[in-house]
């Protein structure tokens, strides 16, 4: 990160008021009210969500509760529709989970290992959760600790700024299909 560029710019709030902005007026809002068949609703045959142990017709499944959530290795092409519950899967584990574990002193959470909610407000639970603990972590990121490479598997060099705005794209980028999926429900469904 080249901090000659702006000097005295409080980068850290940069980074955390584009989340922020986004989680309070717009995403979170859009995830008041949302209901158990909201949350598993199917748009689609071909569809991937999170579905109670032996019930996927997924090519593989993770998960160490009642509930698994599906996947496929390699994806197939074209990949299937994801319902809301695995979408809020993802954000839980793969986005937030598993790197506040690795930088943020958050629990040790894996696909696998992650016991997925049957429930929407079990999801939201765990979502609000994980927003809260990666937003406190970044705000303890100073300059210094922006600058420095992360440790994420394949992107060693990448600074830790990169990893954040990367989070952040996530969040957005899956929390608009989420709102998505929700207007759809609620003319469709």
């Amino acid at each position: 990160m080249d901090t000659q560029a702006a000097p005295g710019l409080d980068w850290t709030s940069v980074l955390l008021s584009q989340l922020e902005w986004h989680w309070d007026n717009q995403l979170r809002q859009r995830l008041d009210g949302l209901t158990d068949d909201e949350y598993l609703w199917k748009p689609v045959d071909d569809v991937w969500t999170v579905a109670p142990r032996g019930a996927s017709d997924a090519p593989m499944t993770a998960g160490s509760g009642e509930y698994l959530i599906d996947f496929g290795y390699p994806e197939p092409v074209p990949a299937p529709v994801t319902t809301i519950a695995w979408r809020l899967g993802h954000l839980v584990v793969g986005v937030f989970g598993e790197r506040n574990a690795r930088y943020f002193g958050g629990p040790e959470m894996t696909y696998d290992s992650y016991d997925y909610p049957a429930t929407a407000d079990g999801a939201l639970a765990a979502l609000d959760e994980g927003y809260r603990t990666w937003r406190d972590g970044v705000a303890s990121l100073d300059i210094d600790a922006l600058a420095a490479n992360c440790r994420e598997p394949g992107f060693e060099s990448d600074s830790m700024a990169a990893l954040v705005v990367h989070i952040h794209r996530e969040v957005i980028h899956h929390g608009a299909e989420i709102a998505l999926l929700r207007d759809l429900y609620l003319r469709l469904g």
